[in-house]
C-alpha cells in the first residue's frame, strides 16, 4: 500500500490529536450497536473474512455453518453484481460533452473524451481493480462496501484496496451523506515509515528504534470540511492512538479528492450504515443451518443406533463396545439390547430445508430467470437476465450509481489528471458527463427504447406517417435512440448534411419525372 503523497509538507495544522480522537470516538460509538448484527452475518456467510472481535490468527470460525447455500450465494451475488455493473475487461462508463460545451465543438470533444475513456479502462484493467471490487461487493451483500483508491508508482498509477468493514467507522453529515470515514488498524511501529513516507516521526523515533516490532493502533480519517459549503474540501489526518500523536495531516480539495469510496446497498432513515440482502435472509440462513444440524444429529442416531436394556445385573453399558464380533452376555430370560426406532422425520426436514434454501436464493438474487443451462447463454438470454436483475434491484442500483460508480470514476480521473496522464476540459459535471454503460444500465435503457418505439408506432397507426412526422421531431428521436444504444453521434447526419441529402433526392425525383414525361410523349403524338 502507498501513502497519500499529495503535498510535500506533512503537517498543515488541520486539527489537534484530542479533537481528532474525539471525532473518531463518536463514530466508534455509532458503530457499537451494529457490530453484533455484522458479526453474525459475517459468521454465517463469510467466515473467512476478518472478525469484528479480537481473536487469534487462523482461529476456526466455521462451527455454526452446516449449509453452504449462503456462503456460495454471497460469492455468486458479488460475481453477478460485478458482471452487471463493472464487467471485467469491458467499458462500463462513457465520458461525453456536457450542456455547456458549444454544439459546434461537441463532436470533437466527444471524440477526445472517447480516447480518454479508453485510456482510463486500460489503467483499470491493468490494476488490481477487478479483484478488489469483488471483495467490496461481498461486503455490500451485508450492507456497506468501502474502497480505498490511492496513487501508485509510475508502473501502476492507481492502487485499489477493499477495506474490511471491521476496520471502518462512519459518520454522516448535514446532507445525510457519509462525510467522515475512519480506518482503524494494527500495524508495527517499524512499518509506519513505509506506509506513510511523509509522516512526522520525531517524537516516535526512539520507540521505533528500540521496539520496531511492537504493535500500535493507527487511525486514518477523512472528514468533510464545511467552512465553504460551495467547495468540496476534506481534512485528512493520520494519528497513532497509543501515543495520541498525529503523524500526518493534509487537506484535499475538488471532486475526486476523497480517497475513500463508501457505498451502501440500502439504508433506513437516520442510519449511516447500509442494510444488505443478507439482513433480509438471516432468519432463513440460521434456520437452514439449524435444520441441517438436526438432520445430521438424527442421522448419527439412526446410523449408530439407540438401545434400551433390562437392568439384569449382567450387562454393564460402560463396558459395551458396539463393534462387529462383540459378544454381549445376558442373564437368562433377559431380552438383552433392544434397538429404539428413530423418531425423526427426514421428509418434513427436507421440506423445511428446500423452502429456506429457496428464500436465501431469492434474497441474494440467485434465481433470476431460473438456473443457467450447460450451453453458453445467447445474447438475448443475457439481456433478459440483466433486464430482470435491473428491475429487481432498481432502487439499489440507483444508489450504487451515485455512491460508487460516479465517485470512483471522478477519483480515477482526479489521480490521472494530477499525474499528467490525461487532460480534460474540466471535471465539472455540467461540462463533462459521466454516462453509465454497464450491462445493467443498458438493460434499463432498453425499456426507454421500447417506450419510444411504442410511442412512434401508436401515433403512426392512429394518425398516419404524415401527421407523425409533423408532430414528432424524428431527428431528435434518432439522436435519443443513439444515445440510449451507446452509438456514436457521428452516424447521424448534421443539419447541413441532411439539407444536402434532401436536395440530392429532389434532383433525382426531378430527373425521374423528366424521364417519365419523355417516355409518355410518343403516345400523346
Amino acid at each position: 500500500m502507498y501513502s497519500y503523497n499529495y503535498r510535500s509538507a506533512p503537517n498543515t495544522g488541520v486539527m489537534n490529536s484530542k479533537t481528532f480522537l474525539k471525532k473518531f470516538s463518536h463514530a466508534e460509538q455509532l458503530k457499537t450497536h451494529w457490530i453484533p448484527k455484522f458479526e453474525e452475518a459475517y459468521e454465517y456467510t463469510m467466515p473467512g473474512r476478518e472478525a469484528f472481535y479480537d481473536e487469534a490468527p487462523g482461529e476456526k470460525r466455521t462451527d455454526r455453518i452446516f449449509d453452504e447455500t449462503a456462503v456460495v450465494g454471497i460469492q455468486e451475488f458479488a460475481s453477478r453484481l460485478q458482471a452487471g455493473i463493472t464487467p471485467t475487461f469491458g467499458r462500463w462508463i462513457n465520458l461525453k460533452a456536457g450542456i455547456e460545451i458549444p454544439p459546434n465543438i461537441a463532436p470533437a470533444v466527444d471524440e477526445q473524451l472517447d480516447e480518454i475513456t479508453n485510456y482510463i479502462f486500460e489503467v483499470l484493467h491493468a490494476s488490481n481493480f477487478n479483484q478488489e471490487v469483488h471483495e467490496s461487493f461481498m461486503d455490500l451483500a451485508i450492507g456497506t462496501g468501502v474502497m480505498l483508491v490511492n496513487e501508485g508508482p509510475s508502473t501502476n498509477p492507481i492502487i485499489f484496496n477493499s477495506i474490511p468493514l471491521p476496520h471502518v467507522y462512519l459518520n454522516g453529515g448535514p446532507d445525510n451523506k457519509i462525510d467522515c470515514v475512519y480506518r482503524k488498524r494494527q500495524i508495527r511501529l517499524g512499518d509506519i515509515k513505509i506506509l506513510y513516507p511523509d509522516a512526522n516521526l520525531e517524537t516516535l523515533e526512539d520507540k521505533i528504534l528500540n521496539d520496531g516490532d511492537a504493535k500500535c493502533t493507527v487511525i486514518e480519517g477523512t472528514m468533510r470540511n464545511y467552512k465553504d459549503p460551495n467547495k468540496e474540501v476534506y481534512d485528512y489526518v493520520v494519528c497513532v492512538k497509543d501515543f495520541e500523536q498525529i503523524i500526518f495531516e493534509d487537506q484535499f480539495e475538488g471532486q475526486g479528492s476523497n480517497p475513500f469510496i463508501t457505498f451502501r446497498w440500502n439504508k433506513a432513515s437516520g442510519e449511516v450504515y447500509g442494510r444488505g440482502p443478507v439482513f433480509n435472509a438471516m432468519s432463513a440462513i440460521k434456520t437452514t443451518n439449524l435444520t441441517i444440524e438436526l438432520i445430521l444429529e438424527n442421522a448419527q442416531m439412526n446410523i449408530s443406533g439407540i438401545y434400551q436394556l433390562e437392568d439384569d445385573g449382567v450387562i454393564n453399558p460402560d463396558n459395551i463396545q458396539l463393534v462387529p464380533g462383540t459378544i454381549i452376555p445376558v442373564a437368562p430370560g433377559s431380552r438383552g439390547l433392544v434397538p429404539i426406532n428413530g423418531a425423526g422425520r427426514f421428509d418434513v426436514a427436507q421440506l423445511v430445508l428446500d423452502d429456506m434454501r429457496s428464500n436465501i436464493r431469492k434474497a441474494l438474487y440467485m434465481e433470476t430467470l431460473g438456473p443457467t443451462k450447460g450451453t453458453p447463454m445467447s445474447a438475448t438470454e443475457v439481456a433478459e437476465r440483466m433486464a430482470d436483475l435491473s428491475r429487481q434491484i432498481g432502487s439499489s442500483f440507483g444508489r450504487l450509481q451515485s455512491e460508487f460508480i460516479m465517485p470512483l470514476i471522478r477519483r480515477v480521473i482526479y489521480i490521472l489528471k494530477k499525474q499528467g496522464r490525461i487532460e480534460l476540459p474540466s471535471l465539472n459535471n455540467k461540462e463533462i458527463k459521466i454516462i453509465p454503460e454497464s450491462p445493467l444500465s443498458r438493460a434499463q435503457n432498453e425499456q426507454d427504447i421500447a417506450d419510444v418505439n411504442r410511442f412512434n408506432a401508436t401515433l403512426g397507426q392512429t394518425f398516419g406517417p404524415q401527421v407523425l412526422n409533423l408532430i414528432v421531431k424524428q431527428e431528435e428521436v434518432a439522436r435519443y435512440l443513439a444515445e440510449k444504444m451507446n452509438l456514436p453521434e457521428k452516424i447521424i447526419r448534421d443539419a447541413a448534411e441532411q439539407q444536402q441529402v434532401v436536395q440530392q433526392m429532389q434532383q433525382v425525383m426531378q430527373q425521374q419525372g423528366g424521364m417519365n414525361e419523355l417516355g409518355a410523349a410518343p403516345e400523346q403524338t
